[in-house]
């Protein structure tokens, strides 16, 4: 036998000579291990390491403090109308003028913002969600499934949307309601159309297939792993639809069919400053500085869950 070989208790010894644990003191092999994280949690993990998101949501942090606190540090009221006090100039007591009526402009603004984020959010959601579905049933299934989902989606897309809008209006009265719904009823056909694609790139991968084969059902295979996988690609359209949707409804207060007075949005009032363009440009640029800052703060958000949410990116 040769001499130089080792028994495995001198190994032992040698190896514990050779080599000491830094930093590692009094911890069992199952605490030094990484830690697992959910899929959420590494999402957020993710979001949180990029700059650029974390700075737009807290500039939509400080939009939406603004738009509940503000009011009770103006100590004005939205609707009190004082003419001798029409179309001042931002300063100490007025911190963003008035308008045409004597209406403190900074109530007005925040009482406004949270009209048109609430319509922006709704609006937002019953896109995603019917849009999500609908889409992801198509792809899923295929066949004469997807072609008359798909028949019926370029019918809806098809439709005139202000036409819709002005007959819902007259039919159901003008109300928040009426008004979510007018706008939502066709966005969601674009999201659909989006996710039908993913999906049909996706659906024969292994993963879905041994769904299949352990004999998940259509809902469970769509809610656990089709939609997650498709979320990052469409998140920065969804993002983006919240202020589009404010536009949508800035448009439709243009032309009178938007929310009713005395009630307001950041549209309205930005639809009523263009009138006062000339002469008193503040009434024209809050409204819309409020606007950009919150698209701004959608974009940067989108931007972020668009990668924190991709799974191929997980570590």
């Amino acid at each position: 036998m040769n001499e130089n070989l080792m028994n495995p208790l001198e190994e032992a010894a040698l190896s514990d000579e050779l080599f000491e644990r830094v930093g590692t003191e009094g911890l069992s092999g199952e605490d030094i291990g990484h830690k697992s994280l959910t899929y959420w949690a590494d999402v957020w993990r993710r979001f949180r390491s990029n700059k650029m998101a974390i700075l737009g949501l807290i500039l939509l942090i400080a939009v939406v403090v603004m738009l509940f606190v503000g009011p009770m540090l103006s100590g004005k009221d939205y609707q009190f109308i004082d003419a001798s006090l029409k179309n001042l100039t931002p300063n100490s007591e007025y911190w963003f003028g008035t308008d045409d009526m004597g209406r403190d402009l900074f109530t007005r603004i925040c009482v406004g913002g949270r009209i048109s984020i609430y319509i922006g959010l709704c609006c937002t959601l019953v896109m995603f969600v019917i849009g999500a579905l609908v889409g992801a049933l198509a792809g899923l299934k295929g066949g004469w499934v997807d072609d008359l989902i798909m028949r019926f989606c370029e019918f809806i897309g098809n439709l005139p949307y202000l036409i819709i809008v002005v007959i819902l209006s007259l039919v159901m009265g003008r109300s928040m309601f009426s008004l979510v719904f007018a706008m939502s009823i066709t966005s969601w056909v674009g999201t659909a159309r989006m996710v039908r694609g993913q999906i049909l790139q996706i659906k024969e991968m292994d993963y879905v297939q041994a769904a299949k084969a352990l004999g998940a059902d259509t809902n469970r295979i769509i809610i656990k792993h089709l939609l997650p996988n498709t979320m990052g690609i469409i998140m920065v359209t969804i993002t983006m639809s919240i202020p589009g949707f404010i536009f949508s409804e800035a448009f439709l207060s243009y032309i009178g069919l938007g929310v009713r007075p005395p009630e307001t949005s950041w549209g309205a009032l930005a639809s009523a400053g263009q009138q006062q363009l000339m002469f008193y440009p503040h009434q024209l640029f809050f409204p819309c500085l409020m606007i950009v800052i919150t698209m701004l703060a959608f974009h940067l958000i989108g931007d972020g869950l668009s990668d924190a949410l991709d799974p191929k990116l997980r570590q």
